[in-house]
């Protein structure tokens, strides 16, 4: 998957090319999956060319490689464009009515009258993506873009609470195993014991 900026506005005032606000993000089959398509001609083509009734099967690895090449889902500011190996489709964010999961982590668009779209090379851990691409049409499920949240208060002695989070972790690791029961000053006075 690559995700690049694309496009850019002409400033006349500066001559300066600035960057338009939308982006792009490409979601495709990576281009080193040509380097087995080739090896598979290579397996194929001794026999297509001693036997040539065979000469046919070396359609399999052709078909292949453009399917890798063609298929992919590009999300622009205006939706996305579904290319899969017969066609292209175009899904402007207003007609997506919200994706569906499937349970090998492809992503289905469901669109406005409830029909369904598949995703080409789109996962679930590319939906902050579209979301970040369509300028918060789609909604974040993961809330990575979501705002940071405040930083945690400081205590008296300056250590956050995370310091006393970590000391209710150890708590709560206590009943695990018999030999953490002790603290890190019983362990500290036992070394200094010996």
């Amino acid at each position: 998957m690559t995700a690049e900026q694309h496009g850019t506005t002409g400033d006349d005032t500066t001559g300066v090319q600035t960057p338009e606000k939308g982006h792009r993000a490409v979601f495709r089959i990576p281009g080193t999956a040509l380097i087995g398509v080739l090896m598979l001609f290579m397996c194929m083509f001794p026999f297509a060319a001693t036997l040539p009734y065979l000469l046919p099967l070396l359609i399999v690895p052709i078909a292949v490689a453009v399917w890798i090449m063609r298929t992919r889902t590009v999300a622009t500011r205006d939706g996305l464009e579904v290319r899969t190996m017969l066609g292209t489709r175009q899904l402007p964010w207003d007609a997506l009515k919200g994706f569906s999961l499937t349970p090998k982590a492809s992503v289905v668009a469901v669109l406005s009258d409830d029909t369904k779209v598949a995703l080409p090379s789109v996962r679930t851990r590319h939906l902050p993506v579209l979301s970040l691409v369509s300028e918060g049409r789609v909604p974040d499920p993961s809330g990575l873009l979501s705002e940071p949240a405040d930083e945690p208060e400081k205590n008296e002695d300056g250590t956050g609470a995370a310091g006393s989070d970590a000391e209710g972790a150890t708590d709560a690791r206590a009943g695990e195993n018999p030999e953490s029961d002790r603290t890190d000053d019983t362990v500290s006075e036992d070394r200094d014991a010996r």
